[in-house]
């Protein structure tokens, strides 16, 4: 059999390790041979390839980012989309994909499963927002790398006495947004799934300085206002329809120091939060992740995606993964409002 592989979507901590685990497997286990098509689907409309043997993936485990690359590309949305992606399948001789990606790469793994192309999902997102899965790796990296940034960010904001708005990423989940918060111990998170009021949080803010204390602010690049609009970074749509979103935490941080009178900075944290090496968590549970996948091969278990579901790696459908989006629960909100101000 031989097998191709792609990561979609954003670049994520742990794709490597998947990766890795996948061709490790398949080639020892199986017998298999892999091909790597390039920059997500990408690779299957073009043909764009790239060798993928044991040499190739020794030593990518504690690498961030993907060997392979990554695009936002929707096969769905090219002319023909479908059939050339058949026609570059059937002469690479691949007779099943492992496609790496969060909602959207997913989404077109399940039409293409529909359409009756071999497709087996493996989980990827920074957001930790599908449903169908505990946790996705490099969920984990992403938060740690926005808990440090607010553990150094304490310390600056308490020698200069100002307020400082630290934006992370999160479009319409505030998962990274409610973990750093909490971990790095925020005084205000905002989130996508409650519009925030700006008196309130001014208050919060307010009640901190009485207290000889520097506020951090940690917002979702998606949170809103209430009775506003999402912050765009600009007009623009990618082939799946998403506007790039940015800008809420400049904005209130000029909103802050308009009403308390106090210096307040705005830190962005953006793409470094995709950036660098897996933690040891995101490594092990990407490399489940990729043995499973070949698992789900084996069987000709296609149109699944593996899944964490407590400690267990289990398949489910691509249909209940792309289902709907896994938001923060009004109950974990709660949790943290007992921390702000």
């Amino acid at each position: 059999m031989r097998v191709g592989v792609l990561t979609g979507g954003g670049d994520c901590p742990g794709l490597n390790a998947v990766i890795r685990a996948v061709v490790l497997k398949g080639s020892e286990a199986h017998g298999w041979e892999f091909v790597g098509f390039r920059n997500g689907w990408r690779g299957p409309l073009t043909g764009e390839t790239k060798p993928l043997g044991r040499d190739d993936v020794e030593g990518i485990l504690t690498r961030g980012g993907t060997i392979l690359g990554s695009s936002r590309t929707n096969p769905y949305k090219e002319d023909n989309g479908v059939e050339r992606i058949r026609a570059v399948l059937a002469e690479q001789g691949v007779d099943a994909l492992i496609a790496i990606g969060g909602e959207d790469t997913l989404g077109v793994a399940k039409r293409l499963t529909d359409d009756g192309i071999n497709v087996v999902g493996v989980p990827k997102t920074i957001d930790n927002d599908l449903a169908a899965t505990d946790y996705t790796f490099g969920f984990d990296t992403a938060v740690q790398i926005a808990t440090d940034a607010i553990d150094r960010l304490h310390t600056t904001a308490e020698s200069h006495h100002r307020a400082l708005v630290v934006e992370v990423m999160g479009r319409h989940a505030g998962w990274i947004a409610l973990h750093s918060g909490l971990a790095g111990g925020a005084s205000v998170i905002l989130v996508p799934e409650r519009p925030f009021s700006v008196d309130q949080v001014v208050e919060w803010v307010e009640r901190r300085f009485e207290r000889e204390y520097a506020p951090i602010i940690v917002v979702a690049e998606g949170a809103l206002p209430e009775g506003g609009a999402e912050m765009l970074q600009s007009g623009e749509k990618d082939a799946f329809g998403h506007v790039r979103l940015g800008g809420v935490g400049t904005w209130l941080a000029e909103e802050i120091a308009t009403r308390t009178g106090k210096e307040s900075r705005a830190v962005v944290l953006g793409h470094v939060q995709r950036g660098g090496t897996p933690t040891a968590y995101d490594r092990v549970l990407a490399t489940r992740f990729g043995l499973h996948a070949v698992d789900a091969v084996a069987d000709g278990d296609f149109g699944v995606m593996t899944a964490l579901r407590g400690t267990d790696i289990v398949r489910v459908k691509l249909a209940e993964a792309t289902a709907e989006l896994k938001t923060v629960p009004a109950e974990r909100y709660a949790e943290a409002e007992a921390f702000f101000g």
